[in-house]
Protein backbone atom coordinates (compact mmCIF):
# COMPACT_ATOMS: atom_id res chain seq x y z
CA UNK A 1 0.00 0.00 0.00
CA UNK A 2 1.35 3.38 -0.95
CA UNK A 3 2.11 6.06 1.61
CA UNK A 4 -0.44 8.41 0.07
CA UNK A 5 -3.19 5.79 0.33
CA UNK A 6 -2.24 5.07 3.92
CA UNK A 7 -2.40 8.79 4.76
CA UNK A 8 -5.86 9.07 3.15
CA UNK A 9 -7.11 6.13 5.22
CA UNK A 10 -5.72 7.65 8.41
CA UNK A 11 -7.42 10.98 7.68
CA UNK A 12 -10.70 9.24 6.86
CA UNK A 13 -10.42 7.22 10.06
CA UNK A 14 -9.90 10.38 12.11
CA UNK A 15 -12.84 12.06 10.40
CA UNK A 16 -15.11 9.10 11.05
CA UNK A 17 -14.07 9.00 14.68
CA UNK A 18 -15.03 12.64 15.07
CA UNK A 19 -18.34 12.04 13.34
CA UNK A 20 -19.08 9.03 15.57
CA UNK A 21 -18.29 11.10 18.66
CA UNK A 22 -20.64 13.87 17.54
CA UNK A 23 -23.42 11.41 16.74
CA UNK A 24 -23.03 9.75 20.13
CA UNK A 25 -23.39 13.12 21.81
CA UNK A 26 -26.56 13.82 19.86
CA UNK A 27 -28.02 10.40 20.68
CA UNK A 28 -27.19 10.80 24.37
CA UNK A 29 -28.77 14.27 24.37
CA UNK A 30 -31.90 12.96 22.64
CA UNK A 31 -32.24 10.10 25.15
CA UNK A 32 -31.85 12.55 28.04
CA UNK A 33 -34.51 14.87 26.66
CA UNK A 34 -36.98 12.03 26.20
CA UNK A 35 -36.32 9.88 29.26
CA UNK A 36 -34.19 12.02 31.57
CA UNK A 37 -35.19 14.15 34.54
CA UNK A 38 -36.26 17.70 33.82
CA UNK A 39 -34.32 19.26 36.70
CA UNK A 40 -31.21 21.24 35.81
CA UNK A 41 -29.80 21.26 39.34
CA UNK A 42 -26.54 19.49 40.16
CA UNK A 43 -26.22 17.41 43.30
CA UNK A 44 -23.48 18.60 45.66
CA UNK A 45 -21.96 15.09 45.84
CA UNK A 46 -21.81 14.89 42.05
CA UNK A 47 -19.96 18.21 41.94
CA UNK A 48 -17.40 16.97 44.45
CA UNK A 49 -16.85 13.67 42.63
CA UNK A 50 -16.38 15.38 39.28
CA UNK A 51 -13.90 17.83 40.75
CA UNK A 52 -11.99 15.14 42.65
CA UNK A 53 -8.25 15.57 42.27
CA UNK A 54 -8.54 18.87 40.39
CA UNK A 55 -6.54 20.82 42.96
CA UNK A 56 -4.15 19.91 45.79
CA UNK A 57 -5.19 20.05 49.38
CA UNK A 58 -8.77 18.93 48.72
CA UNK A 59 -10.23 15.86 50.46
CA UNK A 60 -10.44 12.67 48.41
CA UNK A 61 -11.57 9.08 48.82
CA UNK A 62 -13.51 8.43 52.07
CA UNK A 63 -12.87 12.00 53.24
CA UNK A 64 -14.50 13.31 50.02
CA UNK A 65 -17.56 11.12 50.52
CA UNK A 66 -17.92 12.24 54.14
CA UNK A 67 -17.51 15.89 53.17
CA UNK A 68 -20.08 15.56 50.37
CA UNK A 69 -22.55 13.85 52.71
CA UNK A 70 -22.07 16.55 55.33
CA UNK A 71 -22.66 19.32 52.78
CA UNK A 72 -25.69 17.57 51.33
CA UNK A 73 -27.28 17.22 54.78
CA UNK A 74 -26.49 20.83 55.62
CA UNK A 75 -28.08 22.07 52.41
CA UNK A 76 -31.14 19.88 52.74
CA UNK A 77 -31.82 20.88 56.37
CA UNK A 78 -34.67 23.39 56.56
CA UNK A 79 -33.62 26.84 57.72
CA UNK A 80 -36.93 27.59 59.43
CA UNK A 81 -39.66 25.34 60.74
CA UNK A 82 -42.82 25.71 58.69
CA UNK A 83 -46.08 26.26 60.56
CA UNK A 84 -48.27 23.20 60.59
CA UNK A 85 -51.48 23.49 58.61
CA UNK A 86 -54.80 22.24 59.93
CA UNK A 87 -55.68 18.79 58.68
CA UNK A 88 -58.89 20.11 57.12
CA UNK A 89 -59.35 23.69 55.86
CA UNK A 90 -61.20 25.76 58.46
CA UNK A 91 -63.06 27.91 55.93
CA UNK A 92 -65.12 25.01 54.54
CA UNK A 93 -68.80 24.75 55.58
CA UNK A 94 -69.43 22.05 58.15
CA UNK A 95 -72.26 19.52 57.97
CA UNK A 96 -72.79 17.81 61.33
CA UNK A 97 -74.17 14.32 61.64
CA UNK A 98 -75.03 12.92 65.08
CA UNK A 99 -74.75 9.17 65.54
CA UNK A 100 -76.20 7.67 68.77
CA UNK A 101 -75.82 4.03 69.93
CA UNK A 102 -78.69 1.69 69.14
CA UNK A 103 -79.67 1.21 72.85
CA UNK A 104 -79.95 5.00 73.24
CA UNK A 105 -82.08 5.23 70.13
CA UNK A 106 -84.40 2.55 71.54
CA UNK A 107 -84.81 4.19 75.00
CA UNK A 108 -83.63 7.83 74.84
CA UNK A 109 -85.21 8.74 78.23
CA UNK A 110 -83.22 6.06 80.04
CA UNK A 111 -79.84 7.57 79.15
CA UNK A 112 -78.01 10.74 80.21
CA UNK A 113 -75.73 12.61 77.80
CA UNK A 114 -72.23 13.10 79.32
CA UNK A 115 -70.00 14.08 76.36
CA UNK A 116 -69.02 13.36 72.80
CA UNK A 117 -66.19 12.31 70.52
CA UNK A 118 -65.76 14.08 67.20
CA UNK A 119 -64.10 12.89 63.97
CA UNK A 120 -63.98 14.72 60.64
CA UNK A 121 -63.72 13.71 57.00
CA UNK A 122 -63.33 15.77 53.85
CA UNK A 123 -66.31 15.26 51.53
CA UNK A 124 -67.24 16.54 48.09
CA UNK A 125 -70.46 17.25 46.23
CA UNK A 126 -70.24 17.55 42.43
CA UNK A 127 -71.28 20.74 40.70
CA UNK A 128 -74.83 21.03 39.45
CA UNK A 129 -76.78 22.75 36.72
CA UNK A 130 -79.84 24.82 37.54
CA UNK A 131 -82.51 26.74 35.69
CA UNK A 132 -82.39 30.41 36.60
CA UNK A 133 -85.91 31.65 35.98
CA UNK A 134 -86.36 35.42 35.90
CA UNK A 135 -89.94 36.41 36.64
CA UNK A 136 -90.88 40.01 35.83
CA UNK A 137 -94.25 40.82 37.29
CA UNK A 138 -96.52 43.39 35.64
CA UNK A 139 -98.41 46.06 37.55
CA UNK A 140 -101.15 48.61 36.84
CA UNK A 141 -101.93 51.50 39.09
CA UNK A 142 -105.07 51.16 41.14
CA UNK A 143 -107.90 53.26 39.86
CA UNK A 144 -106.33 53.74 36.41
CA UNK A 145 -107.88 50.99 34.32
CA UNK A 146 -106.60 52.29 30.98
CA UNK A 147 -103.04 52.94 32.16
CA UNK A 148 -100.07 51.16 30.54
CA UNK A 149 -98.79 48.23 32.66
CA UNK A 150 -95.44 48.68 34.39
CA UNK A 151 -92.78 45.96 34.18
CA UNK A 152 -89.08 45.91 35.13
CA UNK A 153 -86.67 45.88 32.18
CA UNK A 154 -84.50 42.88 31.46
CA UNK A 155 -81.04 43.14 33.03
CA UNK A 156 -78.22 43.75 30.52
CA UNK A 157 -76.64 40.58 29.10
CA UNK A 158 -73.72 39.81 26.82
CA UNK A 159 -76.02 38.52 24.06
CA UNK A 160 -79.76 38.66 23.72
CA UNK A 161 -81.63 35.34 23.99
CA UNK A 162 -78.45 33.48 25.03
CA UNK A 163 -79.40 30.65 27.40
CA UNK A 164 -76.00 30.64 29.14
CA UNK A 165 -75.80 32.65 32.36
CA UNK A 166 -72.46 34.18 33.43
CA UNK A 167 -71.80 31.29 35.82
CA UNK A 168 -72.07 28.71 33.03
CA UNK A 169 -69.94 30.81 30.66
CA UNK A 170 -67.27 31.09 33.35
CA UNK A 171 -67.34 27.34 33.92
CA UNK A 172 -66.87 26.60 30.20
CA UNK A 173 -63.87 28.97 29.99
CA UNK A 174 -62.23 27.65 33.16
CA UNK A 175 -62.71 24.03 32.07
CA UNK A 176 -61.07 24.69 28.70
CA UNK A 177 -58.30 27.19 29.46
CA UNK A 178 -57.54 26.41 33.11
CA UNK A 179 -58.39 22.70 33.51
CA UNK A 180 -57.45 21.91 29.86
CA UNK A 181 -60.65 20.04 28.98
CA UNK A 182 -61.49 20.08 25.26
CA UNK A 183 -65.03 21.01 24.32
CA UNK A 184 -65.89 17.46 23.30
CA UNK A 185 -64.97 16.19 26.78
CA UNK A 186 -67.06 18.91 28.38
CA UNK A 187 -69.93 17.86 26.14
CA UNK A 188 -69.60 14.27 27.35
CA UNK A 189 -69.34 15.26 31.01
CA UNK A 190 -72.43 17.47 30.90
CA UNK A 191 -74.47 14.82 29.08
CA UNK A 192 -73.48 11.74 31.10
CA UNK A 193 -73.17 13.24 34.60
CA UNK A 194 -75.79 15.98 34.52
CA UNK A 195 -78.19 15.01 31.75
CA UNK A 196 -77.68 18.33 29.93
CA UNK A 197 -77.04 18.31 26.18
CA UNK A 198 -74.64 21.07 25.14
CA UNK A 199 -73.03 20.44 21.73
CA UNK A 200 -69.36 21.33 21.42
CA UNK A 201 -70.22 23.82 18.66
CA UNK A 202 -72.38 25.70 21.15
CA UNK A 203 -69.58 25.69 23.73
CA UNK A 204 -67.21 27.07 21.09
CA UNK A 205 -69.60 29.88 20.22
CA UNK A 206 -69.92 30.77 23.89
CA UNK A 207 -66.12 30.92 24.15
CA UNK A 208 -66.10 33.28 21.16
CA UNK A 209 -68.70 35.43 22.87
CA UNK A 210 -66.63 35.63 26.07
CA UNK A 211 -63.43 36.41 24.16
CA UNK A 212 -65.13 39.24 22.26
CA UNK A 213 -66.61 40.65 25.46
CA UNK A 214 -63.31 40.45 27.35
CA UNK A 215 -61.40 42.09 24.50
CA UNK A 216 -61.49 45.52 26.20
CA UNK A 217 -59.92 44.10 29.37
CA UNK A 218 -57.37 42.26 27.22
CA UNK A 219 -56.36 45.49 25.48
CA UNK A 220 -56.07 47.26 28.83
CA UNK A 221 -53.71 44.54 30.08
CA UNK A 222 -51.67 44.70 26.87
CA UNK A 223 -51.28 48.48 27.14
CA UNK A 224 -49.93 48.10 30.67
CA UNK A 225 -47.42 45.41 29.66
CA UNK A 226 -45.90 47.09 26.60
CA UNK A 227 -45.95 50.50 28.27
CA UNK A 228 -43.55 49.47 31.02
CA UNK A 229 -40.31 49.89 29.03
CA UNK A 230 -39.11 46.37 29.87
CA UNK A 231 -40.77 43.16 28.74
CA UNK A 232 -39.88 39.52 28.30
CA UNK A 233 -40.89 37.75 25.09
CA UNK A 234 -41.16 34.15 23.98
CA UNK A 235 -43.30 32.07 21.65
CA UNK A 236 -44.73 28.55 21.58
CA UNK A 237 -46.05 26.60 18.57
CA UNK A 238 -49.67 25.48 18.40
CA UNK A 239 -51.32 23.66 15.50
CA UNK A 240 -54.48 25.04 13.93
CA UNK A 241 -56.91 23.37 11.55
CA UNK A 242 -56.94 24.53 7.93
CA UNK A 243 -60.50 24.56 6.55
CA UNK A 244 -61.23 22.28 3.61
CA UNK A 245 -58.34 19.80 3.59
CA UNK A 246 -58.57 18.50 7.20
CA UNK A 247 -54.90 19.26 7.79
CA UNK A 248 -53.17 21.36 10.39
CA UNK A 249 -50.51 24.03 10.15
CA UNK A 250 -48.29 25.60 12.79
CA UNK A 251 -49.27 28.86 14.43
CA UNK A 252 -47.65 30.57 17.41
CA UNK A 253 -48.72 32.07 20.68
CA UNK A 254 -46.37 34.97 21.34
CA UNK A 255 -46.15 35.91 25.00
CA UNK A 256 -45.15 39.27 26.49
CA UNK A 257 -44.46 39.40 30.21
CA UNK A 258 -43.77 42.28 32.57
CA UNK A 259 -41.91 40.86 35.61
CA UNK A 260 -43.88 41.68 38.71
CA UNK A 261 -46.87 42.64 36.56
CA UNK A 262 -49.14 41.14 33.93
CA UNK A 263 -48.65 38.79 31.02
CA UNK A 264 -50.36 38.95 27.63
CA UNK A 265 -50.69 36.38 24.82
CA UNK A 266 -50.78 37.20 21.10
CA UNK A 267 -51.70 34.88 18.22
CA UNK A 268 -49.81 34.83 14.92
CA UNK A 269 -49.84 32.22 12.16
CA UNK A 270 -46.05 32.27 11.76
CA UNK A 271 -42.79 32.91 13.58
CA UNK A 272 -41.50 35.51 11.15
CA UNK A 273 -39.78 38.68 12.34
CA UNK A 274 -42.70 40.76 11.07
CA UNK A 275 -44.85 39.19 13.81
CA UNK A 276 -42.78 41.04 16.42
CA UNK A 277 -43.60 44.32 14.64
CA UNK A 278 -47.31 43.55 14.93
CA UNK A 279 -47.02 42.83 18.65
CA UNK A 280 -44.66 45.59 19.82
CA UNK A 281 -46.02 49.11 19.17
CA UNK A 282 -43.92 51.53 17.17
CA UNK A 283 -43.55 53.91 20.11
CA UNK A 284 -42.03 51.23 22.38
CA UNK A 285 -38.60 52.14 23.73
CA UNK A 286 -36.72 50.03 26.22
CA UNK A 287 -35.49 46.47 26.83
CA UNK A 288 -36.82 43.20 25.41
CA UNK A 289 -35.54 40.03 27.09
CA UNK A 290 -35.70 37.00 24.80
CA UNK A 291 -33.86 33.94 23.55
CA UNK A 292 -31.42 33.83 20.64
CA UNK A 293 -34.06 33.78 17.87
CA UNK A 294 -32.87 36.03 15.03
CA UNK A 295 -36.31 37.59 14.56
CA UNK A 296 -35.90 39.69 17.70
CA UNK A 297 -32.51 40.93 16.56
CA UNK A 298 -33.88 41.88 13.13
CA UNK A 299 -36.70 43.81 14.77
CA UNK A 300 -34.40 45.66 17.19
CA UNK A 301 -31.95 46.62 14.43
CA UNK A 302 -34.56 47.89 11.98
CA UNK A 303 -34.08 51.41 10.65
CA UNK A 304 -37.32 52.87 11.97
CA UNK A 305 -36.41 52.01 15.57
CA UNK A 306 -32.98 53.66 15.30
CA UNK A 307 -31.44 51.56 18.04
CA UNK A 308 -34.04 52.49 20.67
CA UNK A 309 -34.57 48.85 21.70
CA UNK A 310 -31.98 46.81 23.56
CA UNK A 311 -32.09 43.02 23.72
CA UNK A 312 -31.38 41.21 26.98
CA UNK A 313 -30.49 37.51 26.82
CA UNK A 314 -31.46 34.65 29.13
CA UNK A 315 -28.88 32.96 31.36
CA UNK A 316 -31.13 29.90 31.73
CA UNK A 317 -30.84 29.16 28.01
CA UNK A 318 -27.04 29.38 28.17
CA UNK A 319 -26.92 27.20 31.28
CA UNK A 320 -29.19 24.61 29.67
CA UNK A 321 -26.81 24.16 26.75
CA UNK A 322 -23.86 23.60 29.10
CA UNK A 323 -25.88 21.01 31.01
CA UNK A 324 -26.46 19.16 27.73
CA UNK A 325 -22.67 19.11 27.16
CA UNK A 326 -21.76 17.92 30.65
CA UNK A 327 -20.71 14.41 29.66
CA UNK A 328 -18.37 15.66 26.93
CA UNK A 329 -16.16 17.65 29.35
CA UNK A 330 -17.38 17.13 32.93
CA UNK A 331 -14.72 19.17 34.73
CA UNK A 332 -15.03 22.25 32.54
CA UNK A 333 -18.82 22.17 32.40
CA UNK A 334 -19.17 21.63 36.14
CA UNK A 335 -16.91 24.63 36.79
CA UNK A 336 -18.95 26.80 34.42
CA UNK A 337 -22.21 25.64 35.98
CA UNK A 338 -20.81 26.37 39.40
CA UNK A 339 -20.03 29.95 38.39
CA UNK A 340 -23.52 30.40 36.93
CA UNK A 341 -24.87 28.90 40.15
CA UNK A 342 -23.14 31.67 42.11
CA UNK A 343 -25.02 34.23 39.99
CA UNK A 344 -28.32 32.52 40.73
CA UNK A 345 -27.48 32.35 44.44
CA UNK A 346 -27.07 36.13 44.48
CA UNK A 347 -30.40 36.52 42.68
CA UNK A 348 -32.01 34.22 45.24
CA UNK A 349 -30.79 36.36 48.12
CA UNK A 350 -32.09 39.49 46.40
CA UNK A 351 -35.51 37.88 46.03
CA UNK A 352 -35.54 36.92 49.70
CA UNK A 353 -34.78 40.54 50.61
CA UNK A 354 -37.45 41.76 48.16
CA UNK A 355 -34.85 44.14 46.81
CA UNK A 356 -35.89 46.96 44.51
CA UNK A 357 -34.21 47.87 41.21
CA UNK A 358 -31.63 50.19 42.79
CA UNK A 359 -30.46 47.69 45.40
CA UNK A 360 -30.39 44.91 42.82
CA UNK A 361 -28.25 47.00 40.47
CA UNK A 362 -25.81 47.86 43.27
CA UNK A 363 -25.51 44.26 44.52
CA UNK A 364 -25.03 42.94 41.01
CA UNK A 365 -22.31 45.50 40.28
CA UNK A 366 -20.41 44.50 43.43
CA UNK A 367 -20.95 40.71 43.43
CA UNK A 368 -22.30 39.45 40.11
CA UNK A 369 -20.16 41.41 37.64
CA UNK A 370 -16.81 39.80 38.67
CA UNK A 371 -18.35 36.33 38.25
CA UNK A 372 -19.84 37.30 34.90
CA UNK A 373 -16.46 38.54 33.65
CA UNK A 374 -14.73 35.41 34.96
CA UNK A 375 -17.09 33.23 32.93
CA UNK A 376 -16.37 35.33 29.83
CA UNK A 377 -12.60 34.95 30.17
CA UNK A 378 -12.96 31.19 30.51
CA UNK A 379 -15.20 30.92 27.43
CA UNK A 380 -12.87 33.05 25.31
CA UNK A 381 -9.91 30.91 26.38
CA UNK A 382 -11.78 27.72 25.44
CA UNK A 383 -12.76 29.24 22.10
CA UNK A 384 -9.16 30.27 21.28
CA UNK A 385 -7.69 26.87 22.13
CA UNK A 386 -10.13 25.15 19.72
CA UNK A 387 -10.14 22.00 21.80
CA UNK A 388 -13.80 21.28 21.03
CA UNK A 389 -15.38 20.99 17.61
CA UNK A 390 -17.91 23.71 16.74
CA UNK A 391 -20.53 21.03 16.07
CA UNK A 392 -20.00 19.28 19.41
CA UNK A 393 -22.32 19.92 22.35
CA UNK A 394 -19.76 21.97 24.24
CA UNK A 395 -18.68 23.83 21.09
CA UNK A 396 -22.28 24.85 20.44
CA UNK A 397 -22.75 25.90 24.07
CA UNK A 398 -19.63 28.09 23.96
CA UNK A 399 -20.63 29.69 20.65
CA UNK A 400 -24.16 30.36 21.91
CA UNK A 401 -22.97 31.98 25.15
CA UNK A 402 -20.39 34.17 23.41
CA UNK A 403 -22.86 35.13 20.69
CA UNK A 404 -25.35 36.26 23.36
CA UNK A 405 -22.76 37.78 25.70
CA UNK A 406 -23.75 41.43 25.33
CA UNK A 407 -27.35 40.51 26.07
CA UNK A 408 -26.38 38.30 29.01
CA UNK A 409 -24.79 41.29 30.73
CA UNK A 410 -27.79 43.63 30.46
CA UNK A 411 -29.18 42.48 33.83
CA UNK A 412 -26.02 43.85 35.49
CA UNK A 413 -26.74 47.36 34.21
CA UNK A 414 -30.48 47.64 34.90
CA UNK A 415 -32.01 46.52 38.20
CA UNK A 416 -35.40 45.89 36.58
CA UNK A 417 -34.05 43.15 34.30
CA UNK A 418 -34.20 39.52 35.44
CA UNK A 419 -31.31 37.11 35.00
CA UNK A 420 -33.43 34.78 32.85
CA UNK A 421 -36.74 34.29 31.09
CA UNK A 422 -38.10 31.66 33.48
CA UNK A 423 -41.10 33.79 34.45
CA UNK A 424 -42.41 33.83 30.91
CA UNK A 425 -41.72 30.11 30.46
CA UNK A 426 -43.84 29.47 33.56
CA UNK A 427 -46.64 31.48 31.95
CA UNK A 428 -46.40 29.39 28.76
CA UNK A 429 -46.47 26.04 30.58
CA UNK A 430 -50.30 25.80 30.92
CA UNK A 431 -50.67 26.12 27.15
CA UNK A 432 -48.28 23.19 26.69
CA UNK A 433 -50.44 21.07 28.99
CA UNK A 434 -53.59 22.18 27.20
CA UNK A 435 -52.47 21.38 23.66
CA UNK A 436 -51.65 17.82 24.71
CA UNK A 437 -55.36 17.43 25.41
CA UNK A 438 -57.08 19.43 22.68
CA UNK A 439 -54.21 18.92 20.11
CA UNK A 440 -55.08 21.91 17.89
CA UNK A 441 -57.34 24.95 17.63
CA UNK A 442 -60.29 24.97 15.26
CA UNK A 443 -58.97 27.57 12.80
CA UNK A 444 -56.60 30.49 12.52
CA UNK A 445 -59.16 32.96 13.87
CA UNK A 446 -59.75 30.80 16.96
CA UNK A 447 -56.12 31.32 17.96
CA UNK A 448 -56.75 34.93 19.00
CA UNK A 449 -59.71 33.79 21.08
CA UNK A 450 -57.36 31.46 22.93
CA UNK A 451 -54.82 34.26 23.36
CA UNK A 452 -57.42 36.51 25.02
CA UNK A 453 -58.75 33.86 27.35
CA UNK A 454 -55.30 32.51 28.26
CA UNK A 455 -54.32 36.09 29.13
CA UNK A 456 -57.25 36.45 31.52
CA UNK A 457 -56.75 33.05 33.16
CA UNK A 458 -52.97 33.42 33.57
CA UNK A 459 -53.28 36.85 35.17
CA UNK A 460 -55.87 35.45 37.58
CA UNK A 461 -53.37 32.75 38.54
CA UNK A 462 -50.66 35.35 39.12
CA UNK A 463 -52.94 37.34 41.42
CA UNK A 464 -54.06 34.15 43.20
CA UNK A 465 -57.63 34.76 42.13
CA UNK A 466 -60.25 32.08 41.62
CA UNK A 467 -60.68 32.37 37.82
CA UNK A 468 -64.26 31.13 38.01
CA UNK A 469 -65.30 33.76 40.57
CA UNK A 470 -63.53 36.51 38.64
CA UNK A 471 -65.03 35.56 35.27
CA UNK A 472 -68.52 35.18 36.71
CA UNK A 473 -68.39 38.65 38.26
CA UNK A 474 -66.82 40.31 35.21
CA UNK A 475 -69.17 38.69 32.70
CA UNK A 476 -72.09 39.82 34.85
CA UNK A 477 -70.87 43.42 35.03
CA UNK A 478 -69.44 43.85 31.52
CA UNK A 479 -72.73 44.79 29.75
CA UNK A 480 -73.10 47.82 32.03
CA UNK A 481 -69.47 49.01 32.08
CA UNK A 482 -68.19 52.02 30.18
CA UNK A 483 -64.77 52.20 28.52
CA UNK A 484 -63.47 54.33 31.39
CA UNK A 485 -64.52 51.68 33.93
CA UNK A 486 -62.77 48.77 32.20
CA UNK A 487 -59.41 49.52 33.89
CA UNK A 488 -61.04 48.84 37.27
CA UNK A 489 -61.94 45.28 36.25
CA UNK A 490 -58.58 43.86 35.18
CA UNK A 491 -57.39 40.93 37.35
CA UNK A 492 -54.84 43.24 39.00
CA UNK A 493 -57.43 45.88 39.93
CA UNK A 494 -59.97 43.21 40.94
CA UNK A 495 -57.47 41.51 43.27
CA UNK A 496 -56.48 44.83 44.85
CA UNK A 497 -60.12 45.72 45.46
CA UNK A 498 -60.77 42.27 46.92
CA UNK A 499 -57.85 42.63 49.36
CA UNK A 500 -59.11 46.04 50.45
CA UNK A 501 -62.57 44.64 51.17
CA UNK A 502 -61.08 41.76 53.15
CA UNK A 503 -58.96 44.15 55.21
CA UNK A 504 -62.01 46.29 55.97
CA UNK A 505 -63.97 43.23 57.06
CA UNK A 506 -61.11 42.09 59.27
CA UNK A 507 -60.80 45.55 60.83
CA UNK A 508 -64.52 45.72 61.57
Amino acid sequence: MSAEREQELLEENARLRQEIALLRQKVDLLVKRIFGASSEKLDARQLELLLEGSSPGKPCGPELAAEATRRSKAESAPSKSKPTRPRLPEHLPCVEEIVDPLPVQAEPDAWRYIGQETSEQLDYEPARFLRRRLIRRKYVKRGEVDAVPVIAPLPPVLQERCIAAPGLLAQVIVSRYCDHLPFYRQEQIYATRHGVSLPRQTLGRWADLCADSLGLIYREINAGVVGSGYIQMDETPIEYLVPGNKKTEIGYLWVCNRPGGDVVFHWQVSRAAKCVEKIIPVEFRGIIQCDGYAGYRSFAQSEKLEGQIRLAACYAHARRKFIEAKEQAPRIVVWLLGQIGHLYAIEGRLREQRAGPRLRQAMRAAQSRPIHERIHRALVRLKIKKRYLPQSSLGKAIDYALGQWNGLGVFLEDGRVEIDNNLIENAIRPTAIGKKNWLFVGDADAGQRGAILYTIVENCRRRRLDPYAYLRDVLTKLPTLTNQQIKHWTPHAYARRLRSEQQLQAAS
